[in-house]
C-alpha cells in the first residue's frame, strides 16, 4: 500500500511541476499545514474522550454500564468472562459515540481476554462490529467539521446513522452467514 501511494504522491508531484511549477512547493506547504491541523484537532478530541473514558472507568460508572450490558454481551458474545463483556461495553459505547480511536484499547484487551478463553466466534464478531461501528453520535467527524467552520456540522448526524446501521446489521448477518455452526 505504502508503493501505491508513493506512486500516487511521486505522479502528482510530476504533473503539478510541469502543468505549475510556481504551485508544487506552495502546495506542498499547504498540505503540510492542513495535515498539521487536522492532527491537532483530532489529537484534542480524543483527549477529551480518552479522560471522560478514564474518569468513567476509575468511578465506576464503566462498570455499572458494563453490567447493565452484560445480559447482552454475555449473549451475543457467548462468554461469561465479566472482564471481556466489560471491555465490549465500553467499546461499543465508544463506538456509539463516534469515537473509534477511543474504542480500539478497550477492543484490544476484549480480544485479548477472547483469546485467553478460546473463544473466537466472539474476537471475529467484534472485529465485525468494530469495522462497521454504528455510531449514534459521530462525535469526530462533527468535531472536524465544526474545527472547519462548516455551516451545520451536525448535519450528518441521520446519514451517518443509517449508513452505520446498515453496514453493522450486513457485517453481522454475512458474519453469522458464512460461520460454520459448528463451533
Amino acid at each position: 500500500m505504502n508503493a501505491i501511494f508513493t506512486g500516487i504522491f511521486l505522479l502528482s508531484a510530476a504533473i503539478l511541476c510541469f502543468i505549475a511549477p510556481d504551485a508544487f512547493l506552495t502546495s506542498l506547504l499547504d498540505g503540510a499545514q492542513n495535515a498539521a491541523k487536522t492532527a491537532f484537532m483530532l489529537f484534542g478530541v480524543y483527549a477529551v474522550w480518552m479522560g471522560l473514558s478514564a474518569v468513567a472507568e476509575k468511578s465506576g460508572l464503566s462498570r455499572g454500564a458494563a453490567k447493565l450490558l452484560a445480559p447482552l454481551t454475555k449473549k451475543c458474545f457467548k462468554s461469561d468472562d465479566e472482564e471481556a463483556n466489560g471491555y465490549v461495553a465500553m467499546n461499543l459505547a465508544c463506538n456509539l459515540l463516534g469515537l473509534g480511536g477511543a474504542a480500539t484499547p478497550y477492543a484490544v484487551k476484549a480480544v485479548k481476554l477472547f483469546d485467553r478463553d478460546k473463544n473466537s466466534f466472539a474476537q471475529k464478531l467484534l472485529f465485525v462490529i468494530n469495522a462497521t461501528s454504528v455510531q449514534i453520535l459521530p462525535a469526530t467527524v462533527i468535531a472536524l467539521r465544526a474545527g472547519y467552520h462548516s455551516a451545520n456540522p451536525a448535519d450528518i448526524f441521520l446519514p451517518s446513522l443509517i449508513c452505520t446501521a446498515v453496514s453493522t446489521a450486513a457485517g453481522i448477518l454475512l458474519f453469522l452467514a458464512g460461520r460454520p455452526w459448528r463451533e
